[in-house]
């Protein structure tokens, strides 16, 4: 059986069809694309917390994928809300949060992407760039609205990032106005855009943990969640993972 990964979604007012305008949970097909293609199956978490939450979710996963989206409330990290910080949801806040809790005390494998990176590092007390431009006097993290362009990022050649890549060096999809600023306790940064923006983050002592700032599934390299999917299968096969997913 393929492992079950599941996937964080928005909380969004949405039209479809010809009359529909309301209230939905969604996700961007290109991140539900990436993880079937990987060979996993991809199951939608939607934004709601307790005993429909991550309580009743985390158990029948064998990993996690925190994706993008807004911004997370700045309350989190001990700072109030800045001009530029939008599209702050509580209630998905809560929910991401317990989700990462319930997996890392189950041993399954999770991936950040953007804001999920943003997460892994709040969740163990880091904080955030609010307005990623006051910190490095430019627009390259988020050059045009709608559009995913990209940027250079160097990867620590020690890091487990680095391994799972194969390269240290490499051009990435990006599209954020955040980013992280303190590192959370346990939080390693293992790569940096050409300005000193953190583009990944690992857990030190949890070789399961990787977050990256920019948007793998917008790019053609499906390493990382080929990465996720490796070590979701082990994970639900109930064994130590092998040479290769250990990476």
């Amino acid at each position: 059986m393929p492992p079950v990964i599941g996937i964080s979604t928005y909380a969004e007012q949405a039209r479809w069809g010809r009359v529909w305008d309301m209230a939905a949970a969604l996700l961007p097909r290109a991140y539900v694309d990436a993880v079937a293609a990987s060979g996993a199956v991809p199951v939608l978490l939607p934004p709601v917390t307790g005993a429909a939450g991550a309580a009743g979710a985390v158990d029948r996963l064998d990993g996690l994928l925190l994706a993008g989206g807004g911004d997370i409330a700045p309350d989190r990290y001990g700072q109030g809300a800045g001009e530029h910080t939008a599209g702050v949801q509580g209630v998905r806040d809560s929910a991401e949060s317990d989700l990462l809790a319930g997996a890392l005390a189950r041993g399954m494998p999770v991936l950040g992407v953007c804001r999920g990176m943003q997460l892994l590092n709040v969740a163990r007390g880091g904080s955030l760039h609010q307005h990623l431009p006051d910190a490095v006097g430019h627009d390259g993290h988020r050059q045009r609205p709608g559009v995913f362009d990209g940027h250079p990022v160097t990867v620590d050649a020690d890091s487990r990032l680095a391994r799972i890549l194969g390269r240290t060096r490499l051009e990435v999809p990006t599209y954020h106005h955040q980013a992280v600023a303190g590192l959370g306790e346990g939080v390693v940064a293992t790569a940096w855009a050409d300005d000193g923006t953190v583009e990944a983050v690992e857990y030190a002592a949890d070789d399961r943990v990787v977050g990256v700032q920019w948007h793998p599934e917008m790019g053609e390299d499906p390493t990382l969640f080929g990465w996720l999917t490796e070590r979701a299968a082990a994970f639900h096969a109930g064994g130590r993972p092998t040479a290769r997913t250990a990476r």
